[in-house]
């Protein structure tokens, strides 16, 4: 072999050995930190978390090959959720996606370096995660669950579908801002001859104590506010308001499908999926000061008409036309 050829091979094998021993190494793995809600066993909560994981599976992020993910559920314990933020941010992840203004809070005082991309919160700007929609300035981003104005929206269909009702029952987190903002537009929005009580509620107990009490006088109705408590107690919501025969208005579908009468809000299966697409651009270098942060563009109107059977209530033929969904 002459000289110069030897030197051309062993040339291109040099190049050829680190772009092999990169191949067999495989791509770098980046690690996402999901913190959610519900209890482990919810199929609403496994749903969510499988919306997300595909969405960035369409966007390249192989789970065991490139991305790792590590989930944990707090299934609306204040406490648990803490502990659960603590143990996140000691993985030192290159995203964290929560859901819930009561977890997104508890990790905003836990971390104000490692990019958080938030689903399914109210209120980003009144509840300081944002400094505003366009330009949040901070590490945290996401997507919001709905704005205040949906409360009269609320309203308006009960009164539509059960036009008896006087007196609604506002089921709330008293201390988290958003609630107390939902609370108020209700309100606000109610129509003459309707009257919003709060019912402030931290647990279950108090959630049984609080409904039961309200459904002591006739004419009642409920409106359950988004929150880790209602998203963990929803059945218990659901069979109250059925046991006392109380139409109800709640913000995510997985109610109605529960049994509620009527859910107006977001999709949240649909959210997640778009928390992927952040997750994707900031694990592409992107920082969440730069992402802004969105509102619903569109709401989805769910009517469970076996729950208005068995309470005597008839549909108006103008409300099921605008319905996204109809459970029979």
């Amino acid at each position: 072999m002459q000289r110069r050829e030897f030197i051309t091979l062993l040339g291109g094998a040099a190049i050829a050995w680190p772009l092999a021993v990169r191949a067999q190494q495989g791509e770098p793995m980046r690690r996402v930190g999901v913190l959610m809600p519900y209890s482990e066993g919810d199929a609403e909560g496994q749903a969510s978390v499988a919306a997300l994981q595909r969405g960035l599976q369409d966007l390249g992020w192989t789970g065991g090959r490139n991305i790792r993910f590590e989930i944990r559920w707090a299934g609306g314990d204040p406490e648990k959720a803490r502990a659960f933020a603590k143990e996140l941010i000691g993985m030192t992840p290159d995203v964290i996606v929560p859901s819930s203004n009561q977890i997104t809070s508890i990790l905003q005082q836990e971390t104000r370096t490692i990019p958080i991309v938030f689903v399914l919160v109210g209120d980003p700007v009144g509840s300081g995660y944002v400094a505003n929609m366009a330009q949040p300035g901070g590490n945290l981003t996401g997507f919001a669950v709905l704005e205040n104005a949906i409360a009269g929206k609320w309203l308006e269909i009960l009164n539509q579908i059960a036009p008896q009702v006087s007196r609604v029952g506002f089921i709330l987190h008293p201390e988290t801002p958003v609630n107390v903002g939902l609370l108020r537009a209700a309100e606000a929005a109610a129509p003459s001859g309707v009257k919003v009580i709060a019912l402030g509620v931290h647990n279950t107990a108090e959630i049984e104590r609080a409904v039961t009490a309200f459904a002591a006088e006739t004419n009642g109705g409920l409106i359950a506010a988004p929150h880790a408590i209602t998203f963990a107690n929803r059945d218990v919501i659901v069979e109250l308001a059925a046991r006392y025969r109380l139409p109800a208005v709640y913000a995510f579908r997985h109610f109605a499908i529960r049994g509620g009468l009527i859910s107006y809000g977001t999709n949240a299966i649909e959210m997640f999926r778009q928390g992927a697409s952040y997750v994707d651009r900031i694990l592409k270098g992107a920082k969440p000061a730069d992402l802004p942060a969105q509102f619903p563009t569109k709401y989805e109107l769910v009517i469970n008409l076996k729950t208005a059977k068995a309470l005597d209530l008839t549909v108006p033929p103008k409300v099921l036309a605008r319905a996204d969904e109809v459970i029979e």
